[in-house]
């Protein structure tokens, strides 16, 4: 758990805006930065004057401040949102366009403090920040300034007595909630539709990984974004989460996390009745039939199963092989993820950096335990590594593959959200589907196979929000995304997204 600090402390702020901060070991707290909310165009302070500690995954060192913060800090930013409300819901689509793209222009200007930000808030490897997070942030932001424009409303005529046409209208103040796993890309990936769509947003980043909604902040001033149409708080869940989604003006919530946190959510918001995205956990299927490239599938899998060292809610962590080529398959994706690099987040040289926090190390490495309990086989160990006397305290680890395993145990069942997967042999189609379909999630699943009906087939009958054949993660911004059964309720995306965040109105005209 962070730590809190007192308002009784003077900090020292000594550190460019955005420059790269050389690493503290040990850590000094007079020259550690504050991280501050950005609360009606200016950035400031908890009410409380409480700080938590930032930590550095790769060193396990705290090098920052965040504030802890609480109800009175969301009182302070719902009411900076509503009193925004009036003027940035009539100011028009192509104003909201143009002052979205500029803050998209300027997130692109300042990629490589962006990346080196994320890399070092989160422990992702600083390749996949430059290639993957800070340039699908500011795209997620011109997607939805661009299809603002072009959303249109449905019309239809009743011969000879009336036409009906539907607004969509903006909702007023609402709230985005979103993780640590793809903090920027998640985070612009909720309030960029809500922005553009008129209406004004308070929202939450993962207390984890706060330092590059920080930055956006700072962008969001420098760009003219006006005051309270955006607000970021940082905190804790039970304490600032909790209370915008407690807040009786916040009239709507996007939320991105774990299951368990999305059934408290809901239990507050419907009664309430707001509306509610809940993009939530997944255990996903990847599925490899005999006829598959076999190529192709390998070095997906491996990317599918460890990227991000397996810290994404799509990606693969139940592979089930056809059994004519499953001691191929498995041995080659044993040789490759054990030459997967794990070290330094900042060494572009190296594949996985470290686990996000040492509580979410601790519980992969407890699941590593559940799996040996059960009778499964490591073939890779999933070990702890320390690249370095520097990084010691670092929470890295190497990846797990596991086989040997009966699809209803503990391991095959629950989320584990690390590096590490399961792989079982399959000997028919109805078999793989079943194995498939056997969790309480249905978020994403993976198909490989070059017979076109098998596929269809497959793809019509998994219970999955998403199926990618003879892909990964090939995503189309205008597609629906979301996931089935305890993987959440509703889709963003597109128009989705859009339509989520307005209200539909009928106007019937009588001729």
């Amino acid at each position: 758990m962070p730590t809190k600090h007192g308002a009784f402390v003077f900090w020292i702020f000594c550190l460019p805006q955005y420059t790269r901060i050389s690493r503290l070991s040990p850590p000094n707290l007079f020259a550690l930065e504050k991280i501050h909310n950005y609360i009606n165009g200016q950035l400031v302070a908890a009410q409380s004057g409480d700080w938590l500690d930032n930590y550095e995954p790769a060193t396990g060192q705290v090098y920052s401040l965040i504030p802890d913060s609480d109800a009175s800090d969301v009182q302070a930013a719902v009411a900076a949102a509503e009193a925004a409300f009036p003027a940035w819901s009539s100011c028009g689509v192509h104003e909201r366009y143009r002052i979205l793209h500029r803050i998209a222009d300027l997130i692109e200007e300042r990629l490589e403090p962006f990346a080196q930000a994320e890399s070092r808030d989160s422990g992702k490897a600083i390749t996949t920040a430059r290639t993957v997070d800070i340039p699908r942030a500011q795209a997620n932001i011109r997607f939805f300034a661009t299809a603002i424009l072009h959303f249109g409303a449905e019309s239809h005529q009743m011969e000879g007595q009336a036409v009906n046409y539907t607004l969509r209208q903006p909702i007023g103040v609402v709230g985005c909630i979103s993780p640590w796993n793809l903090p920027l890309y998640l985070f612009t990936w909720k309030i960029a539709p809500a922005l553009a769509t008129g209406n004004c947003v308070v929202a939450k980043p993962s207390e984890l990984t706060p330092m590059t909604a920080y930055l956006l902040s700072q962008i969001c001033i420098e760009a003219g974004l006006p005051a309270g149409v955006l607000n970021i708080l940082h905190g804790l869940g039970p304490k600032a989460g909790q209370a915008i989604v407690e807040h009786p003006k916040t009239k709507a919530i996007s939320f991105t996390g774990g299951t368990s946190t999305g059934r408290i959510l809901a239990r507050t918001a419907a009664p309430m009745f707001k509306k509610l995205s809940l993009e939530l956990g997944g255990k996903n299927p990847n599925i490899i039939f005999a006829d598959c490239n076999f190529e192709e599938a390998v070095s997906t899998t491996v990317r599918s199963s460890f990227a991000n060292n397996g810290q994404i809610c799509l990606c693969g962590s139940r592979v089930y092989i056809e059994r004519s080529i499953y001691e191929k398959f498995r041995d080659e994706l044993v040789r490759r993820a054990k030459a997967l690099k794990t070290g330094d987040p900042a060494d572009p040289t190296n594949d996985l950096g470290a686990l996000v926090s040492e509580q979410h190390r601790a519980k992969v490495m407890g699941y590593l335990d559940i799996a040996k309990q059960e009778g499964g086989i490591l073939l890779c160990r999933g070990e702890i590594v320390r690249p370095s006397d520097e990084l010691a305290n670092g929470y890295y680890l190497s990846p797990a593959i596991i086989e040997g395993l009966p699809n209803h145990c503990r391991t095959n069942q629950e989320e584990i959200f690390g590096p590490v997967v399961t792989l079982q042999p399959f000997d028919t189609e109805a078999e793989a589907l079943a194995l498939a379909n056997d969790t309480e999630y249905g978020l994403a699943a993976t198909l490989w196979t070059q017979d076109i009906s098998r596929a269809t087939r497959m793809a019509e009958r998994l219970q999955s929000g998403i199926v990618w054949v003879n892909c990964w993660m090939l995503r189309d911004l205008r597609t629906p995304f979301g996931g089935v059964k305890s993987s959440g309720v509703g889709r963003e995306g597109g128009v989705e997204a859009l339509r989520f965040f307005t209200e539909a109105k009928n106007v019937c005209v009588k001729y």
